[in-house]
């Protein structure tokens, strides 16, 4: 067990870790101290409900809640866990216990492939903070039942049960979009725990298909990929969340450079790490990123040459919003990115940096007691599907949080500039 909480403190902090200074310090303490308050005004609100786990706001800003079976439904209590492990505060590990073990039931579920994201976020922060052998039992059954979306003739696991053209001429039956990336850490780990190579195996080779089919040269990456189930070809590469078919929407480039940088932790293999690295190059470099480096919620929003399908809902709304969801999923990637590329990884850890400054200022964090007691405020779910437009977002405050810690374990911002 001490092995194995070893490998994982490691995996996140790579043997980095430093004492932070005072400014640092106040930095974690402002924001844990913040994200404490939230949570447990969101915990008032959220105990009301049995089955349901918070998720955003609806049109009157009020909290909107899901059932388990959404794909959002482990980022509560992960952002739980995350923020017991900064404060050491059982209300927050005893309220994270009751929230992931509501999910139990969800190990045989088999219908998408966000398994990994309700699972993992959730019972995997579980099991990394309390050895709980029961944990890693469930997670292990859990990514039996992912695997079993994984096709031998496409060299995938299926995101979605059908993926219907935003065109409305086609639909497909084996789509693979760039999010799934993320659920290949759960299987990783039930490689590494049980020493069964299937898993390792099947993730290493969705990532490779993934980098052969959905990144462009320029190292953008299209949303969905679809495939013949019965041969293997390549149907489709369109989008479902970005604006065109050809442009590159924020989170799912985000969803990339965190997936295949957490692929290359897990198999060494450099080539996920080149890809990793130019993925937050493309990112991180790009023209159309403003100055506080959260993005708009599609690099090429009402760009020439990139013209939305016929029944997305991306013409109906011109403003170019901000995306701090996935803000936060790429400062906690580009903060792993950055410790494995010695004095190259300054580039990417600064970037992070900033990043997570941005959200912690007062433009995108909240003040205590609104934004529904979400912490973070101007994220997209889906333009395309007129839905979640300027909200707060549950993944949002997760990764926010999971950011903060591997900052702090990191060493804060003193280390950054050498890159060491």
């Amino acid at each position: 067990m001490k092995k194995m909480v070893l490998f994982i403190f490691i995996s996140l902090c790579l043997g980095a870790a430093f004492v932070p200074d005072k400014k640092d310090n106040k930095f974690f303490q402002d924001n844990f101290s913040f994200a404490s308050v939230q949570l447990k005004k969101l915990l008032v609100e959220a105990n009301k409900y049995d089955t349901l786990f918070p998720r955003t706001t609806d049109e009157k800003g009020n909290l909107k809640l899901t059932d388990k079976y959404e794909w959002t439904s482990g980022f509560f209590p992960g952002s739980l866990w995350y923020t017991y492990q900064a404060t050491k505060d059982n209300l927050f590990k005893n309220e994270a216990i009751k929230w992931t073990e509501k999910l139990e039931s969800l190990q045989n579920f088999t219908e998408h492939h966000d398994l990994g994201f309700m699972m993992y976020c959730s019972y995997g922060n579980a099991f990394r903070l309390t050895g709980n052998e029961k944990y890693k039992d469930i997670l292990v059954q859990s990514a039996k039942s992912l695997s079993k979306r994984y096709s031998a003739k496409t060299g995938c696991i299926k995101s979605w049960n059908s993926f219907g053209s935003w065109d409305g001429n086609k639909n497909y039956s084996f789509p693979v979009i760039i999010d799934n990336m993320m659920n290949l850490e759960l299987l990783f780990f039930a490689s590494r725990t049980t020493g069964d190579p299937y898993y390792r195996n099947i993730a290493t080779k969705h990532a490779l298909n993934v980098m052969k089919n959905q990144i462009r040269p320029d190292y953008s990456c299209y949303h969905v990929v679809c495939y013949d189930s019965t041969t293997g070809e390549v149907l489709t590469k369109e989008t479902a969340q970005g604006y065109a078919n050809n442009s590159t929407w924020a989170r799912g480039q985000a969803w990339g450079i965190y997936g295949f940088t957490m692929t290359y932790r897990e198999t060494r293999d450099e080539r996920f790490l080149i890809t990793a690295r130019r993925m937050a190059d493309y990112f991180i470099d790009n023209k159309e990123l403003p100055a506080d480096k959260i993005p708009y919620w599609d690099f090429n929003a009402n760009d020439l040459g990139y013209i939305p399908s016929s029944n997305s809902h991306a013409p109906e709304t011109p403003a170019k919003y901000r995306d701090a969801s996935a803000a936060a999923v790429v400062a906690s990637a580009l903060l792993e990115l950055s410790t494995f590329l010695g004095k190259d990884g300054a580039k990417y850890r600064n970037a992070a940096v900033t990043i997570l400054h941005s959200l912690s200022s007062p433009i995108y964090r909240a003040k205590v007691g609104e934004n529904a007691d979400f912490m973070i405020k101007h994220c997209v779910g889906s333009i395309a599907h007129k839905t979640e437009i300027d909200v707060p977002l549950v993944y949002a405050d997760y990764y926010f949080l999971e950011a903060l810690n591997r900052y702090k374990m990191m060493g804060g911002e003193k280390n950054v500039a050498t890159g060491l």
